[in-house]
């Protein structure tokens, strides 16, 4: 895998949120941007929770043909910092799918409430090609398979996994906090998802990505791992290699 892929595949997992550009119907032959929440399915593919009333839901169905831009938050100058634009078609998740909302809505419980009250439904983003930024001159054209990663944990271990952390090692993530300088600010974090390059912690409202070390494929390898960050010197590796948050 190349460099540009592998900046490319941690982008996008490190955002929660996108510009999701549609067709628009009402203004025919100009593009729509919308800001957009998503996490990643078992494939690494991004899902997002869109109401049957927005325009961009009105688009898609007309027209599936999409891309969601993310950039790198919190940067002092976004054009020599990473960005990425995944053009993608869009698709309904099916019935049969619906236990993959699940990650969704850990990672944005507020979801919860408008989901119901709004006709809201979720779309899966099937990517088609990926366009990588990685500062002036690094510019990347890439496949779905150069830059994604489907994660080596089912839904249900996954599931598992997050709710014992959180109901049994609630102090083991407030170290993964302390150690990756994420402020609490006296509030309780939780953590929302795990793959194999990382986990996702919640504070608030944020949800923040923090990188492993090494890429865990297994649920031992995953046990092994939550125990070592418990301790300092796992972090001063992580940190060295670039990849924490």
């Amino acid at each position: 895998m190349t460099e540009a892929a592998s900046e490319a595949r941690r982008l996008l997992s490190r955002c929660t949120h996108g510009v999701l550009s549609t067709h628009s119907v009402t203004v025919e032959g100009y593009p729509l941007g919308s800001i957009t929440p998503y996490v990643l399915d078992p494939q690494g593919l991004p899902l997002i929770l869109i109401s049957s009333i927005a325009q961009h839901t009105k688009n898609l169905i007309r027209n599936p043909k999409c891309s969601l831009t993310l950039s790198e938050p919190e940067v002092d100058d976004v054009q020599a910092s990473g960005r990425l634009s995944v053009l993608a078609d869009a698709s309904p998740l099916t019935d049969a799918e619906a236990a993959l909302g699940e990650r969704y809505m850990r990672f944005f419980p507020d979801a919860r409430d408008y989901e119901q009250a709004h006709d809201f439904a979720f779309w899966r983003l099937t990517p088609v090609r990926l366009r990588y930024i990685g500062g002036f001159g690094k510019i990347h054209w890439l496949d779905p398979a150069q830059a994604l990663r489907p994660n080596p944990f089912s839904v249900e271990q996954e599931t598992g996994a997050v709710a014992h952390m959180n109901r049994d090692h609630a102090d083991a993530v407030a170290k993964y906090c302390e150690f990756a300088g994420l402020n609490t600010a006296g509030r309780r974090p939780e953590m929302t998802g795990v793959d194999a390059e990382g986990l996702y912690i919640r504070i608030g409202h944020a949800v923040h990505r923090v990188g492993f070390r090494e890429p865990v494929e297994s649920m031992d390898a995953l046990r092994k791992t939550t125990i070592a960050m418990c301790q300092p010197d796992y972090w001063g590796a992580a940190q060295a290699a670039g990849s924490s948050q």
